[in-house]
Formats: C-alpha cells, structure tokens, sequence
C-alpha cells in the first residue's frame, strides 16, 4: 500500500505564507536540493490544490528552474500529477490530471495500488482537507528559522485537533528542521 505524505515548510510561528503570499523567507539550499531529489524519487505521484498547482506549473517549466535546478525541474515536470479543484477546467501541465468530485474514493484507491509514495506538496486547503478526511499517513513539515508575525497559518481551517506522533527529525546546516510525523489516532 502507498502511502500519502504531505511536505511543506512553516515558519517558526507556524505560518505556511508570509503576507500576500511571500514565500521569499524558504530556506533552501545544495542540502535541500539533495534532500528534494530524494525525496521525489520515493515519490510517484504528486497532489495539489488550485493556487500551488498553478504557482507549480509556472515555476518549474519556466526556463529558470531548468537551467537552476535542472535534476528537480525534471522530475517535477515528468511525475504524474493530479490538481483537486472545483474552478478550473483543465490541468495542462505535463502529465496532470484534473479531479473534480469523489476524492475520497480516488485517494483511497490510489493508495491501495502498488507504487512509491504520494506526496501532497504545498496546498495547505487540500491538506487541511484530506486531514479531516483521514487521507493522509505522514506529515513532513520543514520548520524554517524564522519568525514572519503574519501571514496563513497551514492548518488555518482545520476544525478538529488532531494529535500526532514523532518519527524521526532532521537538522540541516541551514537552520531547518525537518519534522516527519504519523497521526497517532489512526494508528
């Protein structure tokens, strides 16, 4: 069985964007672009909602990501992708399907198939969604060292408390901390 995994970075103040948007406060660097690559190789299959799909789709078939990160630019344009969204019409995007209606059943079936991991990337409303549905195994949060004060938080929306268990940590030289957690009660 696959399993369904969600990636994203916060701030130290728990934020997922910083004010209209500002994502310029991510921490990456060779170690990062490292630990991407292997990262999408254990992954197959790559989820989004509307925003980071399009934002997504702009970025990495752009002529800068693939001169500046060429090996990531690659994978993220070649891996299967599905887009979750009730407002746009088609998913052009190489290798992207558009899923409008029965989620649930599609995640679940999806998971159930032989394969790699299934990452959900950025898209904090289908990851609070598929929280409150259960969907997702492992949360992959990177925290980055800084404090924004304002922007969205990443569970902004998220209706229940959801109590987690600690798998393993991470420390880069940057500063990040990579967290990997299960929900402990599914377990």
């Amino acid at each position: 069985m696959r399993k369904l995994y969600l990636f994203d970075f916060i701030t130290l103040d728990g934020l997922f964007d910083g004010p209209n948007g500002d994502l310029s406060w991510h921490n990456v660097d060779d170690e990062f672009h490292d630990f991407a690559i292997d990262q999408l190789n254990e992954t197959d299959m790559i989820l989004f909602g509307r925003r980071t799909y399009e934002m997504m789709a702009a970025y990495w078939t752009s002529e800068t990501a693939i001169k500046n990160d060429p090996i990531v630019a690659g994978m993220m344009n070649n891996l299967p992708k599905l887009v979750f969204s009730r407002t746009i019409t088609k998913a052009e995007w190489n290798n992207s399907q558009l899923i409008k209606e029965n989620v649930a059943e599609e995640i679940s079936s999806l998971k159930a198939e032989p394969g790699k991991d299934i990452a959900i990337l950025g898209s904090s409303h289908l990851a609070v969604s598929f929280t409150e549905q259960n969907l997702i195994d492992e949360f992959r949060i990177m925290v980055n060292p800084v404090i924004l004060g304002r922007g969205a938080p990443l569970f902004e929306s998220l209706s229940r408390r959801l109590r987690l268990r600690l798998l393993r940590t991470r420390t880069f030289k940057s500063g990040n901390v990579l967290l990997w957690y299960e929900p402990s009660e599914l377990k």
